[in-house]
This record gives C-alpha cells, sequence and structure tokens, in this order.
C-alpha cells in the first residue's frame, strides 16, 4: 500500500512540474506535493 502512494505521489508530482511554465508555478506545484505528502503521513501514523 506505501509503496503504491509513493508512486501515485510521485506521478502527480511529475505531472505537477511538467504543466507549470514559470518559477513562481514550480513554487506552487512543489507547495502542493508537499502538502499531499504531509497529508498521506498524518493520514498513515501508526503511534
Amino acid at each position: 500500500m506505501k509503496k503504491v502512494m509513493a508512486l501515485m505521489m510521485t506521478l502527480m508530482f511529475g505531472f505537477g512540474l511538467a504543466g507549470c511554465n514559470t518559477i513562481s508555478g514550480a513554487g506552487k506545484d512543489i507547495e502542493k506535493g508537499g502538502e499531499a505528502i504531509h497529508n498521506s503521513a498524518e493520514d498513515n501514523k501508526t503511534y
């Protein structure tokens, strides 16, 4: 399950970077990717 989530996040991050045309857009894409990873980690905490 974790491998699938990691693959999905990587693909979403890659498509996000491919879709941005400016440095500002890249920063927003990276921020959204970080938020998604953080949220996924919070959802899967075991302690």
